[in-house]
């Protein structure tokens, strides 16, 4: 096992990551304008979403009824004032907004390293690691292959899923690289190798040697 940190090829390819980071930006880019649509327009929007005021003032209107008053020239009552729910209307292009900064964060900050037994998985907004060596190791997502052998029962998922012991948020280790179907095979076996440093061969690690072994298999055989 390597004592040198290493940079693991997960992500997206770079034709991915334009890819991505254009739809982002695209979609935030559109949320932002209807948030500030209701703002730089509010009068306008008013007017299409309300009856129009054809008065300037009270005065234009002084000689008629009440109830044949413009509503922006009646009393007010306990309705709700139609003016107060325009800015709000806004609000609704917050989440995709969201979802944009999202995406592109998501696309330019995931990453993960090796450092001895310990792994550091980087996602949009945070970062998480765990010591391969003592964790509990199991196979998740969906599987890489059709045809791949069984791990412990199980088949090998597209990611190693690391959970410690102490109860800290578990790990995901995506098994997938830069555009490739698996990581390279000597980061596989890199893995493996931190999987099973110091762990006893029988019992409760049982699950972790045989998602090392099928890594180390499938680095042997990349197919």
């Amino acid at each position: 096992m390597t004592h040198q940190e290493l940079r693991l090829s997960v992500g997206a390819s770079p034709a991915q990551r334009t890819v991505a980071v254009l739809s982002g930006v695209f979609v935030a880019t559109l949320g932002m304008a209807f948030v500030a649509l209701p703002l730089l327009a509010g009068g306008l929007l008013r007017r299409l979403t309300g009856p129009g005021d054809a008065f300037a003032s009270y005065e234009e209107a002084r000689d008629l009824p009440p109830g044949m008053l413009p509503p922006g020239l009646r009393e007010p009552t306990g309705g709700a004032d139609q003016s107060s729910s325009v800015p709000v209307v806004g609000l609704c292009g917050l989440p995709f907004v969201l979802l944009g900064v999202y995406l592109v964060l998501r696309v330019l900050r995931t990453a993960a390293w090796l450092d001895g037994s310990r792994v550091r998985v980087r996602g949009a907004f945070r970062t998480r690691s765990v010591d391969l060596a003592t964790a509990r190791i199991d196979a998740d997502g969906v599987p890489l292959r059709g045809d791949d052998a069984p791990v412990d029962g199980q088949r090998l998922r597209s990611a190693v899923v690391a959970v410690d012991r102490s109860g800290a948020p578990r790990v995901v280790i995506p098994l997938r690289g830069m555009g490739l179907d698996t990581l390279p095979p000597s980061e596989l076996r890199a893995l493996a190798d931190a999987i099973t440093t110091g762990r006893p061969a029988d019992g409760r690690d049982d699950a972790a040697h045989a998602v090392a072994d099928h890594l180390n298999r499938l680095a042997a055989h990349p197919r």
